[in-house]
């Protein structure tokens, strides 16, 4: 009998699903790299021309999907959609094969999924990198694009960030892990109830502070809120969420004037934050949004062009 032909395995590629694997030298230098393509677009216009970006979506997205589209658009590569909706991805095919084979016609792989669980077995089968788009635990792209943000408004991170909210999401987890990277000083201000307080294996490991609302924003430079539904709440659980959040609300009686507003989007009004606040001098949601184009240009070229 004749074996099957062997096709050679590259070494293993690096993938991007939350910050514990990068050095803060890595991370500062994406964020440089991110400055530099502001700037400078048109000298990275073709810096991954033929290159081809899988984006596999479970949850919805504007955007994730439109700054990764564009981002691989403005490099001179292409970026191909995938809704996990349609994939027999963990149904009729399993994650590892779904991993496999995509990542032989590919040269990186988009994901925003449910679990972070999901990811970490997909990125383990992959022959190309992972980027995580964003998880339950976990959301990179976004923090290194806020990061990229303050480094715009106060040219360091010696800031005091302030986490207000649902501290059990993936917004404050990946910013813990950065603030501790990047030596920014954060605290979080949430109820402390279990379901609503950060993880306790990253409040250890980062040595992040919880304290009352009043106290975390009073001296704050940054004050960040997110959306009290995430995907995967439903609308039954909202009512008591409702209730349990109301206090970490900002508006003009809880927020800092010398402070900035930062969130990462969508955002509901009148929720976790007023549109007085959101909408105000002091925001810069939008920075933040367009800074994800930017930091992902940075990243994409990295992996593809540097570390591989």
């Amino acid at each position: 009998m004749t074996s099957a032909p062997h096709t050679p395995r590259h070494h293993a590629p690096r993938h991007f699903l939350s910050f514990a694997d990068w050095s803060a030298q890595e991370l500062l230098s994406i964020i440089h790299l991110a400055g530099q393509m502001k700037k400078y677009p048109s000298r990275y216009s073709s810096a991954l021309a033929q290159k081809k970006l899988l984006m596999i979506f479970a949850k919805p997205s504007l955007r994730t999907r439109l700054s990764f589209e564009v981002s691989m658009l403005e490099l001179g590569g292409h970026a191909i959609f995938y809704d996990i909706s349609t994939s027999p991805m963990g149904k009729k095919e399993s994650v590892e094969d779904t991993a496999r084979v995509s990542s032989l016609y590919v040269d990186a792989i988009m994901a925003r999924l449910y679990e972070h669980r999901t990811i970490e077995t997909f990125a383990a089968h992959s022959s190309v990198p992972v980027i995580n788009g964003l998880t339950n635990m976990f959301h990179p792209c976004q923090i290194l694009s806020d990061f990229m943000t303050i480094k715009e408004l106060f040219g360091n991170f010696r800031v005091k960030l302030a986490f207000v909210g649902d501290g059990y999401n993936n917004i404050p987890h990946s910013l813990m892990e950065l603030s501790a990277k990047l030596g920014a000083e954060m605290v979080v201000a949430c109820p402390m109830k279990k379901g609503f307080m950060p993880d306790v294996q990253l409040v250890r490991a980062t040595g992040v502070k919880l304290m009352p609302m009043a106290k975390a924003v009073r001296d704050a430079d940054i004050i960040y809120a997110d959306s009290w539904q995430s995907y995967q709440i439903k609308d039954a659980e909202m009512k008591r969420r409702r209730k349990i959040l109301a206090p970490y609300q900002v508006n003009s009686k809880t927020f800092n004037p010398h402070a900035y507003f930062m969130h990462d989007l969508p955002a509901r009004r009148g929720e976790e934050v007023t549109a007085d606040i959101i909408d105000g001098s002091r925001s810069v949601v939008l920075q933040q949004a367009e800074n994800r184009k930017h930091i992902e240009k940075a990243l994409l070229y990295t992996l593809l062009k540097v570390i591989r």
